[in-house]
């Protein structure tokens, strides 16, 4: 795959003088903008070095992609643990909503250099004498600007909420370096103003030689990014009323104000929903658009794998690394393999983000993307795969070794230590842009209601990708939730696992408290084997979860994934050559002999599952729902050892600002919602 030259990035470092802590940003330009923006080439380096800055750690190379996904109803933060969850100066107590000012692993800085960077290279080529004269040339290279500072302000928005927003770059005198937070409010709306402006001038995929490639900016992804944007504008997020009381958003109907701290939406959220279907709907009828759905899940996640570009453009933009270089995408999450195995002595995959049970068993039994997102198999240093039992440990399957280049996996075979896998990570795909076009027109209209931009329903998008997920003339196409929005919310579940997507979609939504309860009480009643459990638009009976799963190997090596019994119990030894493990319904029973002082699993399991994620809200109660269960006296004994709340406040999501910008910002800054 061609990558971002990296000459480009020292081009660009020459240009623009990096800021080492965003509030002491000098002038970004050690030459006159008439000298950086008089020719094209100048130009067109620069915004390749900001393509470059992306692949930070503390941007796409681990933490927006990995790191940051945290706790939700498909993933969590590290595997359920009674430890880590509360660790504040960690990722894994901010994925639990435990966050900290003292937490440099949830630090902004990165991202606002990347804006401050992206913010001059748009002031630049508007500034620039041959912004008209060359304007096949530089008007693209300005929608590519836009579109990179707008995506650096609005993860910067979805992640700490109320921020300093910067229309124009640091001045030399630095007049414009300090300031307070705007309202999350305001930064949208600049967002999805620039984002506008950016898609007029940015062509489709393949229209020139130039944006041949996914890995620069083109108008599809812009138009996503935009309806992305236009959704979180318009919809639910925690407000700071102590800040901002002016505000007249609209507030959340079942989550309580506590400390003047409350979940809200803007009163015109509709014209916002308004903009996601527009754009979702001209990309989709463009008779230009390039983007189509591989008809094949796996496909797209086998090729991005090797390195290769998606044959159907599935993939509206990727962000390039290089092997061996940068990105932490596979070695980091995904397929586990053992160190000491045939590939090496070095592991890949891993636990920073894994699911559970209860997302597994969210996917209907024919849904082919179920098999290629979550994996309980994993690869031994006895160089064969097993069954992981954990029902907190699902891994995430779309990143596997064996799907990597034959030049990764040499370099992997001899290394010691971790390597960057070089592994592009997809920042949208194609079914977005059909489920964000079916949520947005569905909540304006109706399922069945057609933009004339786009030639199809918003039901029809959504069936679109139901028939990719089960195969063409599947009645299962048909068959989901009768409630439009909820079976959008699953079907986003079922598609992006993994993907980084789920949690804030939850946020935007106002669901994110709820989703992540109804899945720790489900993985409490599955383990409890007693009740019928509902995992999304399904109800399962005890018995359709096995005591003992049965497998078997297709060569030396792999397991026939088709031979496992997930759904109910066989009789025993179904085939000669087959094997057995105890499924976690078994090891949650509970021991007849019960030795003082040792803690078990069908007490330890439901209390890991009842800590995970609360730092979310201010207090938490479970006394009620053990009750219920057969032995939630002793759950209840184990789980009164541990925190859970903040104590202060209600969907407190939002990073906490670092202790150093807090400190460097001169008085103009300080933390909100308790922190």
């Amino acid at each position: 795959m061609k990558k971002i030259l990296l000459i480009t990035s020292i081009v660009f470092a020459t240009l623009f003088a990096g800021c080492e802590k965003y509030l002491e940003t000098e002038s970004p330009s050690s030459l006159s903008p008439e000298t950086v923006f008089n020719t094209s080439s100048m130009a067109k380096a620069a915004v390749m070095g900001l393509y470059g800055r992306m692949t930070d750690a503390y941007i796409y190379g681990q933490k927006l992609a990995v790191n940051w996904q945290g706790v939700s109803d498909t993933e969590s933060n590290g595997t359920f643990s009674e430890t880590d969850y509360i660790q504040p100066t960690s990722d894994y107590g901010a994925g639990n909503f435990f966050g900290d000012p003292n937490n440099q692993t949830t630090r902004w800085q990165r991202l606002y250099e990347f804006a401050e960077m992206s913010t001059a290279v748009v002031d630049g080529i508007r500034n620039s004498p041959i912004l008209e004269s060359d304007a096949s040339v530089m008007k693209p290279l300005l929608g590519e600007a836009l579109t990179l500072k707008s995506l650096a302000f609005f993860e910067i928005a979805r992640y700490w909420g109320d921020a300093p927003y910067k229309k124009e770059a640091s001045k030399s005198d630095l007049s414009n370096v300090y300031a307070g937070k705007s309202d999350k409010d305001s930064i949208y709306h600049y967002v999805v103003k620039d984002l506008e402006e950016a898609q007029s001038y940015l062509p489709y995929k393949g229209a020139t030689g130039e944006y041949g490639t996914v890995e620069r900016i083109t108008k599809g992804f812009t138009k996503g990014l935009l309806a992305r944007v236009a959704l979180f504008a318009g919809g639910w997020s925690l407000r700071d009323a102590n800040l901002f009381p002016n505000s007249t958003a609209e507030k959340h109907p079942s989550i309580p104000e506590t400390n003047g701290y409350y979940v809200g939406r803007p009163q015109n959220w509709r014209d916002y929903y308004q903009i996601a279907a527009q754009h979702t709907a001209e990309l989709i009828g463009s008779s230009d658009n390039p983007h189509a759905l591989d008809p094949n899940f796996q496909h797209i996640w086998e090729t991005v794998c090797r390195g290769q570009l998606n044959s159907f453009n599935e993939n509206l933009f990727e962000v390039a690394f290089g092997m061996g270089q940068n990105g932490d995408i596979g070695s980091l999450m995904g397929y586990g393999v053992a160190g000491g195995s045939k590939y090496g002595s070095r592991g890949f995959g891993g636990s920073y983000v894994t699911s559970t049970a209860f997302y597994f068993y969210s996917f209907d039994r024919e849904d082919q993307r179920r098999d290629v997102t979550l994996t309980w198999i994993g690869y031994g240093a006895d160089n064969k795969e097993n069954i992981n039992t954990n029902p907190h440990d699902v891994k995430f399957g779309k990143w596997r070794i064996y799907w990597m280049s034959d030049a990764y996996l040499a370099m992997h075979k001899t290394a010691s230590g971790r390597i960057a896998t070089g592994v592009n990570w997809i920042l949208m795909r194609y079914s977005d842009v059909y489920l964000m076009y079916a949520e947005a027109l569905s909540q304006l209209e109706n399922p069945d209601a057609i933009h004339e931009a786009a030639g199809i329903s918003a039901r029809q998008a959504l069936e679109k990708v139901r028939e990719r997920a089960f195969g063409a003339g599947s009645p299962k196409i048909h068959a989901y939730d009768s409630n439009f929005l909820d079976a959008v919310i699953h079907e986003r579940a079922w598609e992006f696992g993994g993907e980084s997507i789920r949690k804030q979609d939850l946020i935007r939504w106002g669901l994110l408290y709820e989703k992540i309860e109804d899945m720790k009480k489900a993985l409490c009643l599955m383990y409890d084997h007693t009740r019928p459990v509902t995992i999304f638009d399904k109800t399962y009976q005890p018995s359709d979860f096995p005591k003992t799963v049965y497998y078997r190997f297709r060569n030396a090596e792999y397991i026939d994934q088709n031979s496992l019994n997930y759904y109910g119990d066989l009789p025993a030894n179904p085939g000669g050559d087959y094997l057995s493990v105890s499924w976690f319904t078994t090891a949650m029973e509970k021991p007849e002999v019960i030795e003082p002082g040792r803690v078990y699993n069908y007490t330890m399991y439901p209390v890991r599952a009842l800590l995970a994620g609360t730092g979310l809200m201010a207090s938490y109660d479970y006394s009620g729902f053990l009750s219920t269960l057969t032995h939630g006296g002793d759950i209840q004994t184990l789980l009164n050892q541990y925190r859970m709340g903040n104590g202060v406040c209600n969907y407190r999501y939002p990073y906490a600002i670092y202790v150093d910008d807090i400190r460097e910002s001169r008085g103009y800054l300080e933390n909100s919602y308790g922190y």
